[in-house]
């Protein structure tokens, strides 16, 4: 239950943090976020599993597809809407517009068919009295790396500094002569491949189908909420609990059941602390 929910917690933290990283930038809730994965699954499905391409190619180009897929969203859509947009809700809608319209995409091209690609690594490691695949290790690893290095960028690269003030001041950072418009789409694109990367990671474990987005929509809501939304360490601190409630709950108990008491407990603790653990108070 613990290897697992390792395993679980540094992938849903690729998750978190691009779905947090899209949030401080440009206060939205990217409702697409999910289907984002499944896009990404979806790209190692066919180049690693269907055409034979090395998978860390296929993950280089989970990058370029789904981080140019995000910049269009951005620059596109969001941008217009929230320079004419009267009201917030406009770009809530629009968000939930662009997850409908990938998820129909997806329904009309790739069919309701559940797919699995061949392992990258064989082998079982064993650690402690538990044994762990090579497969899930090295998706591990990966993860790990990932939100390592993401965490770098953001803190002491120029364009790091440059989304972090964005998430602080829009209007200020504009004054500063930072081309806004540009890092928020570049920041928009970083989450959305992000996304994708889980995706093309987590293919490997689970597989991959067309209706598995508001699925992991739903997991980036529950670990923005726990750990507070638009805060990074949040996101980190939300995928360590919901990787480990998952994996403990699945073991012990029924999948419905595990998902009911999330929910619940989640309900509960909202009420006693909206905005997260690690969220600033509203008001």
């Amino acid at each position: 239950m613990l290897v697992n929910g390792v395993v679980l917690a540094v992938n849903y933290a690729l998750i978190a943090l691009g779905i947090t990283l899209i949030f401080s930038i440009m206060n939205i809730l990217n409702f697409a976020h999910g289907q984002m994965f499944m896009i990404g699954g979806f790209v190692v499905y066919y180049l690693y599993g269907i055409f034979r391409i090395n998978y860390f190619v296929s993950l280089i180009a989970v990058v370029i597809v789904l981080g140019t897929i995000g910049w269009c969203f951005e620059t596109f859509f969001f941008r217009r809407i929230r320079k004419i947009a009267t009201r917030e809700e406009n770009s809530m809608l629009l968000a939930v517009g662009t997850a409908l319209l990938l998820e129909n995409l997806a329904l009309s091209i790739f069919g309701e068919k559940q797919r699995g690609v061949p392992p990258v690594v064989t082998g079982v490691f064993r650690i402690g009295n538990a044994y762990l695949p090579a497969g899930r290790l090295l998706v591990m690893i990966l993860a790990l790396a990932l939100v390592i290095g993401l965490l770098l960028l953001v803190q002491y690269t120029k364009w790091g500094r440059a989304m972090r003030a964005l998430a602080q001041d829009r209007e200020v950072t504009h004054l500063m002569g930072v081309n806004v418009d540009r890092v928020a789409a570049y920041g928009f694109g970083l989450g959305a491949a992000l996304a994708g990367l889980a995706g093309g990671l987590l293919v490997t474990v689970f597989g991959v189908n067309s209706g598995v987005g508001n699925v992991y929509s739903i997991k980036a809501f529950i670990m923005i909420m726990i750990g507070g939304a638009g805060v990074v360490p949040g996101a980190i601190l939300g995928a360590i609990v919901l990787g480990f409630v998952e994996a403990i709950g699945y073991q012990l108990l029924p999948g419905s059941i595990t998902y009911l008491l999330i929910f619940i407990a989640l309900i509960v603790f909202l009420i006693f602390r909206p905005q997260g653990l690690l969220g600033k108070p509203w008001g």
